[in-house]
């Protein structure tokens, strides 16, 4: 499949300048203040990352049409650059994120949904006077997971998904992991996909040593002991005899041999006294 994608001259026009008030909901920085946002937006563009010269950690994609996607799909593979789509359905019920590493996990282009695979124009989909369903909540929820996601990937700590699905009407989460497809359309994709070949080739070899696990209470940093309450004496008088089972059959606990505890009966020789004389005999006492 071939893409339709062109490359095109982007135009910018802004007569305002960057202020702070324009962080928590642009892409300027603090130090670009009083630029015009002309500049400012020229520079990020350009360089990317906060320092000098470096591309940036990771792009977000939260558009809403498949040639989007594919559009900053052929770049991230081109640039060898790290992205996460997301994305909700029509029917605003559904939705879902997924991390892009090129040449690692598979590109939007490698597994395309059918509207891409049969290049079928988007627009010929949509019916006049009718809009796709939009639920503020669904689009909560998959926000969330998105940049949930983006802060693990970014500080390096849990579980990041590659891919992270949600179903609203049975509050669902799927998640997977997609290899690349070697027969890729995207071309660049198959090249990222040799080069991440060849850098796992390079790492040297781990032998894995498998060592059975010692637990140690004496030197823990919390000082805990433990301490038996029961001698090995009594542990031994506590089991049962072992029983000769066939090979692999074990039992969990075997039943001691049951001991007399029994107390022995104390009689008393008749004396021919009566009852009477008894009691007598102990008032006198």
């Amino acid at each position: 499949m071939t893409s339709n994608v062109k490359l095109a001259k982007l135009l910018l026009f802004d007569y305002d300048k960057v202020e702070l008030a324009n962080m928590n909901r642009l892409f300027f920085q603090p130090h670009q203040a009083g630029l015009s946002k002309v500049q400012a937006a020229e520079h990020t563009l350009s360089n990317g990352g906060l320092e000098e010269g470096k591309p940036v950690d990771l792009v977000l994609s939260c558009v809403d049409n498949f040639e989007a996607r594919m559009t900053i799909n052929t770049a991230c593979n081109e640039l060898g650059q790290t992205w996460m789509e997301s994305g909700v359905s029509e029917n605003a019920v559904s939705g879902h994120i997924q991390l892009i590493i090129p040449g690692e996990s598979a590109c939007f282009a490698c597994a395309p949904p059918l509207v891409v695979a049969a290049n079928i124009d988007e627009k010929t989909l949509k019916r006049e006077g009718v809009c796709a369903a939009s639920l503020p909540t669904t689009m909560g929820v998959v926000a969330g997971i998105l940049v949930q996601n983006v802060l693990k990937f970014l500080l390096n700590f849990g579980t990041v998904s590659f891919y992270l699905g949600y179903n609203a009407m049975q509050d669902f989460f799927p998640t997977m992991s997609m290899k690349p497809n070697p027969q890729c359309d995207d071309r660049n994709c198959r090249k990222q996909q040799e080069e991440y070949k060849k850098k796992v080739a390079a790492l040297p070899k781990q032998e894995v040593v498998q060592e059975e696990e010692q637990i140690i209470h004496e030197d823990n940093e919390w000082g805990i002991e433990l301490v038996s309450e029961v001698s090995e004496e009594e542990l031994k008088n506590s089991s049962g005899p072992v029983l000769n089972l066939p090979e692999g059959i074990t039992v969990a606990y075997t039943i001691p041999k049951k001991q007399d505890d029994s107390v022995p009966e104390v009689t008393v020789e008749e004396s021919g006294e009566s009852l009477e004389d008894l009691m007598a005999k102990m008032k006198n006492m």
